[in-house]
């Protein structure tokens, strides 16, 4: 859990990211349709979830890049977090509230398939917005809306306007021209991310599905 203190004088975006901190502080989303055809497919084969599936897609494609693990540390230092973990919603069906539960980051899909099941079994039924207590900082939201497969979605914070980490939410998966698609909302602060980091996120998430025979191994 180590977290990276970045020179922001030698730093190649310090001035994107004053103005964008100073001058004209926002985040901005976007949403884009994922095809997950081939990856259902395979997921229907093995018996595989899908919702922990997209957890451990979107958290490799976070810890591949800088820009999605920078935010500030507790002293408000500006830095990136050598890795982080998911913190995602879940639902509860009896009284349709939701909890929040983090997991750790594991190597491989096997592990993080795993975790996620000894954690929903251990936390699935407690009722509180954080079912799982002590969230590590070095953790990012993760959430998902199966009832509407929407064109757009975008998370208003009411803050500081200084929440720097992604914020990422699935939609309900559709079917398009013999072709499943599901779609992806990021939202990012400006500050430390641009247009082509957003696309980025999209292609290499496209990039997890198409090519999940590859790493879609439980046993």
């Amino acid at each position: 859990m180590n977290f990276n203190k970045i020179d922001i004088e030698n730093w190649a975006r310090k001035p994107y990211y004053e103005h964008f901190i100073n001058n004209i502080r926002c985040t901005f989303s976007m949403t884009v349709n994922i095809d997950i055809t081939d990856l259902l497919l395979e997921l229907h084969t093995k018996d595989i979830k899908f919702y922990p599936t997209f957890l451990y897609m979107v958290t490799k494609v976070v810890n591949a890049h800088q820009e999605f693990r920078t935010c500030f540390d507790e002293q408000g230092n500006v830095g990136y977090w050598q890795s982080m973990m998911p913190c995602f919603t879940f639902f509860h069906n009896d009284d349709k509230t939701f909890s929040n539960l983090w997991i750790e980051n594991c190597e491989n899909f096997a592990a993080f398939y795993s975790c996620y099941l000894e954690n929903m079994q251990k936390y699935g039924n407690v009722k509180d917005i954080v079912a799982r207590k002590n969230v590590p900082p070095n953790t990012f939201p993760v959430s998902c809306i199966p009832w509407a497969n929407f064109t757009s979605f975008n998370l208003n914070i009411f803050a500081d306007g200084m929440y720097l980490l992604p914020i990422i939410t699935g939609g309900k998966y559709f079917e398009q021209e013999g072709r499943t698609l599901l779609p992806v909302s990021l939202q990012v602060h400006h500050a430390v991310c641009d247009g082509y980091h957003a696309s980025v996120f999209m292609d290499e998430l496209q990039e997890q599905a198409t090519q999940c025979r590859q790493w879609l191994i439980i046993e």
